[in-house]
């Protein structure tokens, strides 16, 4: 078996690889915390730009569509390009537009700005990935990726809190500022550390990429207005099904059929990677969808100012920190697939803790469920990152993260979506059902209510304003039960990941200095 195709090969020589790993997590976290950070900073920009409600959201939306297009663009200009020249592009390009973002003075040039800083951010996370992977021996790649599951899961968890500290602070805009000087020792230092690498240009297929483009682009514009529009009953959520569904479809049929398709079909074929696509899929549904319910249940009806919310989050990222630590070693002794069943395990029991949730309780339910959820995700992601390109040949390991982040990605986002509508449409049900057991026919609510049998509209108020709470807040412990089922659902695939055959140790690796 040639080198090319070796997946145990020796990893790439590199001097400084430890210095050259921090700065290559430092790039990446500064693009995934980007994801979250602006989101608590929304009405500050909405005032200060004179956007409406509906409009100030295209500060999210812009930056989530550009950055899920250009993902799968990563193996293609990382082959023509360089690596190199691709990662130092691309934290430039990030940082510029981060400052751009921060000067903005109207909503277009926001919006425009944001769309160009997601699509020079989205190779940031697949190319991290691809280098750990390539310049750290395969005894250390759980390690390796422990460091990079430590951004990706614990950057969308310290944003928003992040963001809250600096919009009070100081104000909106410097949610973007901080980038500048994250990106220019990142830049710094990877063109300090990372080694150079000549690019193999290859014929760009426009036409798959556009098909996948028009998908992709539609599914998220889907997923994000559906709500607002009422999801079906619009016009344009039908449209954008429609155009979900044939650029799909185009882009599937050209794969097959053409000889240098966009993205290489081959890579499909390893087992592992498609069905660790598959459970990233349904990590990042549960992993964000989580933390888009928490922040409103915290702040809307149980009180809690946004920097306190954020501060009783934090300690899910504490824990996701601490799994991934423990687990960076455990993965070259345990059988991946084990920590993974542990992992679902732990953040299945989170979820029947959060279905427990009371308006009334304290802090402690939410911190303590919190951290055992992050250290069921910590335990999720390393081994499945390791199990998921531990078949696949190194030649393909750029393109095959570029379609694990989308993946996860488009997985949050369907994720996000979907526990929102079901918020909605149940807290309707739910308020149905207990308001019509308000009657002034009951002895019981007489008794405690006499204004309602009267009419009077005061009481009324109140009474609808109790009713509303209570249904909201079982609607909100529907949805976290609901995510526990998906969960329990997503462990037999573990089944089938494949175990790694031992192999001969691969080729000595040349020495290094950390």
């Amino acid at each position: 078996m040639s080198a090319e195709l070796d997946p145990t090969v020796a990893a790439e020589p590199v001097e400084h690889r430890g210095p050259l790993m921090a700065v290559i997590i430092i790039a990446m976290i500064m693009q995934v915390i980007d994801t979250t950070i602006a989101n608590v900073a929304l009405p500050h920009m909405q005032a200060s730009l004179n956007a409406t409600q509906d409009t100030i959201t295209w500060v999210l939306t812009s930056y989530i569509v550009a950055a899920a297009i250009m993902t799968p663009v990563t193996g293609w200009l990382a082959d023509n390009l360089g690596r190199k020249r691709l990662f130092i592009s691309a934290i430039a390009g990030f940082t510029l537009m981060s400052v751009a973002c921060g000067l903005a003075t109207s909503l277009p040039e926001i919006v425009f700005f944001r769309l160009l800083q997601g699509m020079c951010g989205a190779a940031l996370a697949p190319l991290a990935q691809s280098i750990l992977l390539d310049i750290n021996p395969r005894e250390k790649h759980g390690q390796a990726m422990a460091l990079f599951g430590m951004g990706i899961m614990v950057g969308p968890i310290i944003g928003p809190t992040l963001g809250g500290w600096l919009t009070e602070t100081f104000n909106w805009r410097y949610v973007f500022f901080i980038n500048l000087p994250v990106g220019v020792l990142a830049v710094a230092g990877v063109m300090a550390f990372l080694p150079h690498e000549d690019a193999h240009p290859r014929r760009f297929d426009l036409f798959g990429f556009t098909a996948l483009a028009v998908a992709i682009g539609a599914l998220q514009m889907m997923l994000d207005r559906g709500q607002q529009l009422d999801w079906f009953a619009a016009p344009e959520v039908w449209i954008e099904m429609g155009l979900t569904i044939s650029g799909l479809w185009v882009f599937i049929t050209h794969s097959l059929t053409y000889d240098k398709p966009f993205i290489d079909i081959a890579i499909f074929k390893d087992r592992n990677l498609t069905m660790g696509l598959i459970f990233i899929f349904v990590i990042g549904m549960i992993l964000l969808a989580g933390l888009a319910l928490l922040p409103p249940l915290l702040q809307g009806l149980m009180g809690y100012p946004v920097i306190t919310t954020g501060m009783i989050m934090a300690p899910r990222g504490i824990g996701t920190m601490v799994a991934m630590m423990v687990v960076g070693r455990l993965v070259r002794m345990v059988d991946a697939r084990i920590l993974v069943l542990i992992g679902l395990t732990m953040t299945a029991y989170s979820l029947y803790m959060m279905s427990g949730f009371t308006p009334q309780m304290d802090m402690t339910p939410v911190i303590v469920s919190g951290v055992i959820q992050g250290m069921g995700f910590g335990l999720v992601f390393v081994p499945l990152s390791t199990l998921a390109y531990a078949t696949l040949a190194p030649r393909y390991r750029t393109e095959g993260t570029s379609m694990f982040n989308l993946v996860r990605n488009v997985g949050s986002s369907i994720g996000i979506s979907a526990v929102t509508a079901i918020l909605a449409r149940l807290t309707q049900v739910n308020h149905a059902e207990l308001g019509a057991k308000i009657t002034a026919f009951r002895p019981a609510v007489n008794l405690l209510m006499p204004g309602v049998a009267s009419g009077d509209s005061s009481s009324l108020t109140l009474v609808n304003m109790a009713v509303t709470q209570q249904a909201l807040m079982i609607s909100y412990l529907d949805d976290f039960k609901l995510m526990m089922y998906v969960t329990i659902v997503a462990m037999p695939i573990v089944l089938l990941l494949r175990r790694p055959r031992h192999q001969p140790a691969a080729a000595p690796v040349a020495a290094v200095s950390e």
